[in-house]
C-alpha cells in the first residue's frame, strides 16, 4: 500500500480532513499528504501553533492512536479549542516509530464534524500508518547500477558523460534512471534526485 492508495481509507475515516506525514526525520517528511481545512492550515501557520500544539507533543512522546478529547497535555495556546471553533470538533492523532530507523516517525491527524472516531476506526488508521511507515522504511530497493547512475546524475554529469564513464550506451543510462523513477514514484529526474536523497539512497 502506498500513501496515494491509502487516501480513500483516510478520506472515509476523516471526511472533515486529514494530514499524514511519513518518516519525518530532522524536520521534513519523506512523503506527506495534506487534505486539511485551509482555514485551519492558515491559522495554524500564521500563529506558529506547531511549537505549542499538545497533539504534536503527544506524537513525539507516544505511539498509537488517541482522540483529541483524551489528550491531557497543557494547551496554553488553545490549539484544541481553536480546532473546534473551525468546525474540526472531533480530532484524532496517530503516531508510529519503530524498526531499525527509530529516529524517524510517521504520524497523522484525522478530523470529523459529526462524531468521534470509533476504536475500530482508530485501529484501522493506526494499522494503515504502520504499513505505510514500514513500507517507506524498507522502500523499494534500487539496483547498484541504478543507484550509481542516480549518484552520477546528482554530481551534475550529463547522460552522455555517465554513459562514457560507465562504458555503456546512453539509452542504458536512461533505462536505469527510468527504472529508478518507477520504483520511487518520481515523475522526472529532478524529483528522483530529491526522493533518493531524502531517503538516503544515494
Amino acid at each position: 500500500m502506498t500513501l496515494k492508495h491509502s487516501q480513500p481509507l483516510f478520506r472515509t475515516l476523516a471526511p472533515a480532513g486529514y494530514y499524514v506525514a511519513l518518516r519525518v526525520g530532522f524536520s521534513f517528511p519523506d512523503e506527506e499528504v495534506n487534505c486539511l481545512n485551509q482555514d485551519w492550515v492558515d491559522v495554524y501557520t500564521q500563529r506558529g501553533l506547531f511549537v505549542h500544539d499538545p497533539t504534536m507533543r503527544w506524537i513525539y512522546s507516544n505511539q498509537g492512536a488517541i482522540r483529541w478529547r483524551d489528550i491531557t497535555l497543557p494547551d496554553p495556546a488553545g490549539v484544541l479549542a481553536l480546532a473546534r471553533q473551525l468546525d474540526l470538533g472531533y480530532g484524532a492523532t496517530i503516531s508510529v516509530s519503530e524498526g531499525a530507523d527509530r529516529g524517524r516517525r510517521s504520524y497523522g491527524m484525522l478530523f470529523r464534524k459529526d462524531r468521534e472516531l470509533e476504536d475500530s476506526e482508530l485501529d484501522q488508521a493506526f494499522q494503515a500508518l504502520k504499513r505505510l511507515h514500514s513500507r517507506a522504511q524498507g522502500g523499494p530497493s534500487l539496483t547498484d547500477a541504478e543507484a550509481e547512475a542516480i549518484r552520477m546524475r546528482a554530481d551534475g554529469l550529463l547522460l552522455k558523460q555517465i554513459a562514457a564513464e560507465l562504458a555503456i550506451s546512453e539509452s542504458a543510462v536512461k533505462a536505469r534512471i527510468s527504472s529508478a523513477c518507477r520504483k520511487l514514484g518520481a515523475r522526472n529526474a529532478i524529483e528522483l534526485l530529491a526522493i533518493a536523497s531524502s531517503r538516503r539512497l544515494i
